[in-house]
């Protein structure tokens, strides 16, 4: 009894439960909910990918069931349930989960529907062919082993992970009393933000954003505003909010529909459409009439439509309000360092990874080295055996036994047991002339690989540069475009000192579609070539307005109605080239048959300056620049608007300049800014020119003297004329004749006044842009019909033209034009016509 009772040991059972809590809680935090910052993974994701690849299910090799996989990761590595795993893998093979998905599935995998996966036995998966860089040189001894759960086999504490996995497909994970959420990025700002960093420790977090400016989710769709991401990357925590991507789509009717075909990371379709059809019924959100999913595989496709007398604009921003097409995305950058859950900025997350990937590379490096020497000390032993064949073959042809030849080698020629053996396996071939002479060249090759890869494991910058090389290849490789689009936030002060300032173009198209780009996108050609695609449009799409600005500026939008709006250039999202942009109304709250009609770049609202405004029924006015400073976000009225009429143009002037307006039928008139008073905000404004009843203006601008008016038409010819061919009249007359105008060259569709030190950007309407020098149009009369700018397909037509400034270094991006030297014919040409009399010039068709 006495022996029993000394088994017995007493306890504190809230010290036990403490102990035990702790026990379960790491074992969670570390064996399952936090990736590792090295690799970004979890052990379930890294025993998945360690199983496939032992298993040889490389891309280049059939599908094998999904069954075989999860039996091989829970048998070896992973002791849980075979749904945890599948599941896990499901997820590594979804679209619209992983950014750059890490497992290639066959069969259903679910769908962003919130559908679950056929069952394991139906799928098949395979490696993708990204995932085969993060096992990448994993058997040259780059990483550690440990022993499985029941010792029998060995898996990876880590994977090499040659690329920054960790923010590239990010995390998500609830342990214990913590939980990490990390947002997947786009593949090549990482790597960009990698190398940046990797030249120079010493950048800040606003630095390294310059590379890497945000989340990219694999669903696109939109962040509005960049304070989030900029306090999630300086403290690793912050919260962004994602937008859906909506546009409003018009009948023939008239009537419109809401079209959805982006949304949020991890918001599920069904459940949303469910969502907006019960708000519906409960009548919380009204004007509605239909509402369908329209999805297939081409694409995402949800349908709004919209009751005849409602704005779409308001609905669409209720339905941001109160449903999941508008979500809060909570950023947690929490992850393992050795072996520690760690909160991390941006700069830790990169600063971790680059040194793991020293270890790597010098560990393999290593490795190499260990391999060429061993093999360098047998090809000594081999050089030793041919210099003195002849006493070696006595040697082995006098010895009774292997041992016994093998001691004499070692013993008379000084060699080691394997160099010995390594001779004694030598076939008689290796004993040709040409034999020999490899065995002299491999030896050679392998001194001087020895030697670099000394040089290497003696240089931490070799190491980078290695490093550098590598990721540059695999950016080379996998890079792809971004998906999701950044954008300023609504009542959200930018800090402006985070935005180089940098010359950028600015277009918007006519189903108003806006974007900006690098000034530099785009180089000069000579007149008469076939442009370069500028705008990614739809057949009943085309870019109409495009102009040049600085990235600080602020942009003031004027529509057709009159109203005006206004944004910071910068908050305009930058895209690619060939981008179709982001719908207007994402960004300016613009009301139903209201479009664009000018922008007008303004550095600061001075009472010295003016802004003239111009209808396209000749109406037009001045009014101070400094009324339009304080612009509300829902815009303001600058132009009382008749009903048969719109507002074509705005420009910006000092209250001394004469203008020049042109019309569709070629007509100009030049008259003072001083005959038109200056008024208030809601005058409608006094006659300009008078027009025929099927006529309209299609350009206004400043009539410097030392400028000439460049006057393009929609087929593409173009002159300019001296401005001093245009004699100054009063307005409210008829004008004068600009250019002759045939079936040949078509209608005017622009007349700006250029300078010879200008560049000109012509957009058609399919898109296709050409930029050329301004002193390279010719320079003809009034009466001629101009020579050919671009050369136009059948069914173009020339949309917009827009004068920039002539960068200071010309760089092609994209793309170029086979034939952007080619020189036009001469018939292109027009000569002057003098021999008509200039009617128009008479006084009686003056006001």
């Amino acid at each position: 009894m006495a022996e029993n009772e000394s088994r017995v040991t007493e306890i504190n059972i809230g010290q036990e439960m403490r102990t035990s809590f702790l026990d379960y809680a790491m074992s969670v935090i570390v064996s399952r909910a936090l990736p590792d910052v090295r690799d970004g993974l979890k052990p379930v994701h890294r025993r998945i990918l360690f199983a496939m690849s032992e298993l040889g299910m490389t891309p280049d090799k059939p599908y094998r069931k999904s069954a075989r996989i999860v039996g091989d990761v829970i048998g070896k590595y992973h002791p849980h349930g075979d749904s945890a795993v599948y599941e896990t893998m499901v997820r590594m093979a979804q679209d619209f989960s992983y950014r750059n998905m890490l497992v290639d599935g066959h069969g259903n995998f679910g769908s962003v529907d919130g559908d679950a996966a056929a069952a394991m036995r139906y799928t098949e998966a395979k490696m993708s062919k990204i995932s085969l860089e993060m096992v990448r040189d994993i058997n040259k001894d780059t990483i550690d082993y440990q022993d499985n759960y029941d010792g029998n086999e060995h898996e990876p504490i880590v994977l090499p992970a040659r690329f920054p996995n960790l923010l590239v497909n990010g995390a998500a994970g609830i342990a214990v009393g913590m939980a990490t959420n990390i947002p997947p990025h786009q593949l090549g700002e990482v790597i960009d933000g990698v190398l940046a960093l990797s030249k120079d420790p010493d950048m800040t977090v606003a630095d390294l954003m310059e590379h890497i400016p945000g989340p990219d989710f694999p669903t696109a769709a939109t962040i509005v505003g960049r304070s989030g991401i900029r306090k999630a990357y300086q403290t690793g925590r912050g919260s962004i909010t994602v937008r859906a991507n909506a546009y409003i789509e018009e009948n023939n009717s008239g009537k419109q529909s809401i079209i959805v075909d982006q949304l949020p990371y991890q918001v599920n379709k069904a459940r949303l459409i469910e969502k907006i059809a019960d708000l519906v019924r409960e009548k919380k959100i009204e004007g509605i009439t239909d509402l369908r999913d329209e999805s297939d595989r081409t694409g995402m496709r949800i349908v709004i439509e919209v009751r005849k007398d409602s704005n779409a604009n308001v609905l669409l921003n209720n339905l941001y309000k109160q449903t999941a097409l508008q979500t809060s995305f909570g950023i947690n950058m929490l992850a393992l360092v050795d072996g520690r859950p760690q909160v991390l900025n941006l700069k830790q997350c990169l600063s971790h990874y680059i040194e793991h990937q020293k270890i790597v590379i010098q560990r393999r490096t290593a490795f190499e080295l260990r391999k060429a020497e061993a093999r360098a000390h047998i090809l000594e032993g081999l050089r030793v055996a041919l210099d003195h064949l002849d006493a070696v073959i006595d040697l082995i042809r006098g010895s009774e036994t292997t041992d016994i030849a093998r001691n004499g080698l070692i013993e008379q020629f000084s060699l080691s047991h394997d160099q010995a053996q390594a001779i004694l396996e030598m076939r008689l071939q290796r004993l040709t002339g040409l034999e020999r002479d490899k065995i002299e060249q491999e030896y050679s090759d392998l001194v001087d690989r020895i030697k670099e890869l000394k040089a290497i494991l003696a240089s931490e910058e070799r190491v980078l540069e290695i490093i550098r090389d590598e990721l540059t290849d695999l950016k080379e490789k996998f890079n792809d475009e971004r998906r999701t689009v950044i954008t300023a936030g609504e009542n959200q002060i930018e800090d402006e000192d985070l935005i180089p300032r940098q010359n950028v173009v600015i277009t918007i198209s006519h189903q108003g579609y806006l974007k900006r780009m690098p000034i530099d996108t785009y180089r000069s050609q000579r007149r008469g070539g076939r442009g370069v695609q500028g705008m990614g449009t739809n057949d009943d799409d085309f870019v109409e307005h495009l102009f040049t600005t600085s990235s600080h500026q602020t942009i003031l939008f004027f529509t057709n109605k009159g109203k005006v709006y206004r944004l910071k250039a910068y908050e305009i999202p930058e895209l690619q080239r060939t981008a179709k942009g982001i719908p207007v109304i994402n960004l300016l709250q613009v009301e139903k048959d209201e479009y664009i009609s000018t922008v007008i770049p303004i550095e600061e609202f001075s009472d010295d300056d003016y802004l003239f405004f111009l209808t396209k029924q000749g109406i037009a006015k001045r009014t101070k620049l400094s009324a339009f400073s304080n612009i509300r976000k829902g815009g303001l009225f600058a132009i009382n608007i008749r009903e048969d009429d719109e507002l074509y143009g705005v420009r910006l002037t000092h209250g001394d300049e004469s203008l020049i307006i042109g019309t569709k039928h070629g007509i100009a008139i030049h008259f003072k800014e001083e005959d038109v008073r200056f008024m208030g905000r809601t005058a409608t404004g006094v006659k300009a020119i008078s027009l025929t009843s099927d006529d309209e203006v299609i350009g206004m601008d400043i009539a410097d003297a030392d400028k000439d008016v460049l006057i393009v038409t929609d087929k593409g010819f173009g002159k300019r004329t001296p401005i001093s061919e245009f004699k100054t009249q009063n307005r409210g007359g008829k004008g004068i004749k600009a250019c002759n105008l045939t079936e040949r060259n078509g209608t005017l569709v622009s007349m700006r006044c250029i300078s010879d030190d200008r560049d000109i950007m012509i957009m058609t309407i399919h898109g296709v842009l050409i930029r050329m020098q301004a002193q390279d149009i010719s320079r003809l009369g009034r009466y001629a019909q101009g020579v050919t700018l671009i050369r136009l397909a059948e069914g173009e037509e020339v949309s917009t033209v827009a004068p920039v400034d002539k960068p200071e270094e010309e760089v092609v991006v994209g793309e170029e034009s086979e034939q952007h030297n080619e020189q036009p014919p001469e018939d292109d040409l027009e000569p002057l016509d003098t021999s008509e009399e200039d009617k128009d010039s008479d006084p009686e068709n003056e006001e």
